[in-house]
């Protein structure tokens, strides 16, 4: 007797009646999982125990109900203001404008910067449709407005990944926000030119912060 094959394609896997093959699919839409990884990552959870998986899926539930944009920074957050613009020991006029949350992440886990963060969700990109009105940019501008509560902002660090869409953001932000009189400057050239910010290991980061350069 045969066993069937999990990973076999035909009328079954395209009716979605292959709830295996639908998992996997699903699985395989999200950023840097391929098919083959959806795949592993599918059969992991088929011999999984139900508990576990009753956890996995109240947390994917839970992060998408409760998580949502930072009022100020624009990073995700469970409270209207996240825990690092609410922090009064962080140094509140200088700002690092990044693309993702996770250039964020990976920012902050230098340990290094103790200034705060805004969070753009994406860079522009012109080929792929994305302008300026795409991003938290509109956001960005209202924190360097001048108002009582508000720490003056003295400098805007743009590090976003030195690419050409990241090189682009920085300078439309430069030349946007240069003539605010607010200081604009780029991280330094510890990160690969053409490389992902969240792959850059610490030490570079590190390197990339402090020598900074004005645009």
């Amino acid at each position: 007797m045969s066993t069937a094959d999990p990973t076999r394609t035909g009328a079954e896997s395209a009716s979605g009646g292959d709830p295996l093959r639908r998992l996997s699919g699903l699985l395989a839409r999200l950023p840097g999982i391929g098919d083959k990884s959806a795949m592993r990552l599918a059969l992991a959870m088929v011999r999984a125990k139900p508990d576990y998986l009753q956890a996995l899926a109240q947390a994917i539930e839970s992060v998408h109900a409760q998580l949502s944009q930072c009022r100020e920074c624009c990073d995700f957050t469970s409270v209207e203001i996240c825990s690092r613009c609410s922090d009064a020991r962080r140094d509140h006029s200088t700002i690092c404008v990044v693309a993702q949350p996770q250039d964020r992440i990976a920012i902050e886990r230098t340990g290094v910067f103790r200034g705060v963060y805004h969070v753009l969700h994406g860079v522009l990109d012109p080929l792929g449709g994305v302008g300026p009105a795409d991003l938290r940019i509109d956001s960005l501008l209202a924190r360097l407005e001048s108002k009582p509560e508000r720490t003056p902002v003295e400098e805007i660090i743009v590090a976003t990944s030195p690419n050409v869409e990241g090189d682009a953001t920085a300078l439309y932000l430069s030349k946007l926000i240069g003539p605010l009189g607010v200081q604009v400057s780029r991280i330094a050239s510890g990160v690969a030119v053409g490389g992902e910010l969240e792959y850059a290991d610490v030490t570079t980061l590190h390197r990339a912060l402090e020598d900074r350069r004005r645009l």
